[in-house]
């Protein structure tokens, strides 16, 4: 530890060196631990469905909030950052998920479910997940592309190997017993967090964004005091804290940019949009195969297809898109690669048969590896990035709530007709509008952009004060240069 600390306070830097390959292997294992987790939970649905006693929709409600509390906590898992540190997130988030399962094979009904293992554990995974990948832009810069390429394959592996465990597991001891050594398995993450230990900046180097922040309330402060007001008085109170307030929203949901930034805009309605559909074959998937006369075992298979997939080509697709050839076309390849998920699902109308499963399976999974690859690249290309936490805070959070509702509404759908079917056409729905929308509206966008550019060059010629008067205008309109040129330097 003091070895690390005397290296981070000289010369020499700590990134893309030495203990960042540590940190690195700490995100790989964090990733498997926290986002592949939730695969895993079709396994479990029948069993829990005669257990409890509870339909299709009853049951989807809890890996739906899960999941949703795993994206949307954000916001929460950046407060606890800044406020104490990465490794004290990670560390926590593992204690909760642990936690979680613990407290969930004690439940006596599908409703404390929703609190145990949906709430504190998707909580905890939330914590867990996010700061690692903080922590790990800290500890890399010039490798920085790659390693959360590399860190992604954990998700792939716990896609992988969750399936298969919980299969074993559920034979051997039934969920009870399988949902308490769960738990154990997800307090190892405090272990990889123990790893994540603080990293020494130099001092110029670290954000400073306090002063700023508190600007516009001292400013207020000052005028109040001035005009003979009491520190203490209510209305200054008042306006102090709708003023903390305004700064926390702008700071970690950026309203700001949504309104402005008609890329953001765009992009955040579509994946928005897309989250509907997008976790309805993961949920649904195993029972449809159960449902349809496949063994158990060959169905907990079929989840596990996707992830070991996943593990050589999200990668692979990370790294190519990073490309310069790729440079602002990164929507159109996203557009394409959800478009694709959302025609596979017909595969499954066509046939339940386990060969038909898994074509489906292999063809979802090359899509998939495209979506999740890109998913946050695309972000960074129509955003500042200095402004990209804040806007992924906003993002997180809109998906997080279609990601909540899609498959209980789904689930009732099904319960009303007894047709599974509908998973699958219900998902290639919001899939298919989704990518259409999204590749549509950019590529209106683009021609935009152009037009704008080439009239704004016509009144640019006269003389250079008419330059410098119309260039300030577009920049709150279109952010993504500034963006793309960021990510393509890294």
């Amino acid at each position: 530890m003091a070895q690390g600390e005397a290296a981070g306070r000289g010369n020499a830097k700590p990134q893309d060196q030495g203990w960042a390959w540590m940190v690195l292997l700490a995100a790989v294992v964090l990733q498997g631990l926290t986002l592949g987790f939730p695969c895993c939970i079709g396994v479990f649905f029948t069993d829990l469905q005669h257990e409890f006693q509870a339909s299709n929709s009853q049951t989807s409600w809890f890996p739906s909030i899960m999941v949703a509390v795993l994206h949307g906590g954000g916001p929460l898992c950046s407060i606890l950052v800044k406020r104490f540190s990465c490794r004290f997130a990670v560390m926590l988030g593992g204690l909760l998920s642990g936690l979680g399962m613990v407290s969930s094979s004690f439940c006596r009904s599908i409703s404390q479910l929703y609190l145990t293992a949906g709430l504190i554990t998707g909580l905890g995974s939330c914590f867990s997940f996010q700061a690692g990948v903080t922590a790990l832009g800290y500890y890399f810069v010039r490798w920085r592309t790659l390693a959360n390429a590399v860190a992604s394959t954990g998700v792939s592996l716990g896609f992988t190997l969750w399936p298969l465990l919980s299969q074993h597991l559920l034979d051997e001891m039934g969920w009870r017993n399988t949902f308490l050594i769960f738990g154990g398995i997800l307090l190892n993450c405090c272990v990889c967090g123990a790893i994540m230990r603080p990293i020494q900046l130099a001092p110029g180097s670290l954000p400073q964004p306090a002063k700023p922040e508190e600007e516009p309330g001292s400013r207020a402060e000052e005028a109040q005091l001035s005009n003979g007001a009491s520190p203490h008085h209510p209305t200054l109170q008042q306006h102090t804290r709708r003023t903390k307030c305004f700064q926390m929203l702008q700071k970690y949901l950026a309203f700001d940019i949504f309104c402005q930034n008609k890329g953001y805009q765009i992009y955040t309605i579509g994946v928005t949009w897309m989250m509907m559909g997008f976790a309805l074959p993961h949920v649904y998937l195993v029972p449809y195969a159960i449902h349809n006369g496949v063994e158990e075992r060959k169905a907990a298979l079929l989840i596990s297809i996707i992830g070991f997939i996943n593990i050589f080509i999200r990668p692979l697709t990370g790294l190519l898109s990073g490309h310069r050839a790729f440079t602002g076309r990164r929507i159109y390849l996203f557009s394409l690669a959800v478009l694709l998920c959302g025609l596979s699902n017909f595969i499954c109308v066509i046939s339940a048969q386990f060969s038909v499963l898994i074509l489906y399976c292999v063809i979802l999974s090359i899509a998939m590896s495209g979506v999740g690859a890109l998913t946050f690249q695309v972000l960074m290309d129509v955003v500042d990035m200095d402004r990209f936490s804040s806007a992924l805070g906003l993002f997180t959070i809109l998906e997080s709530i279609t990601l909540l509702i899609g498959p209980p509404l789904t689930g009732l759908l099904v319960d009303i007709t007894s047709d599974f079917h509908y998973v699958f056409y219900n998902s290639s729905f919001f899939l298919i509008s989704a990518a259409l929308f999204m590749g549509l509206s950019f590529c209106a966008l683009e021609k935009k952009n152009k037009l704008r550019e080439a009239s704004k060059a016509h009144l640019d010629n006269p003389s250079k004060y008419q330059y410098s008067e119309t260039s300030t205008e577009p920049k709150a309109e279109s952010q993504s240069p500034p963006a793309v040129e960021y990510i393509t330097s890294i």
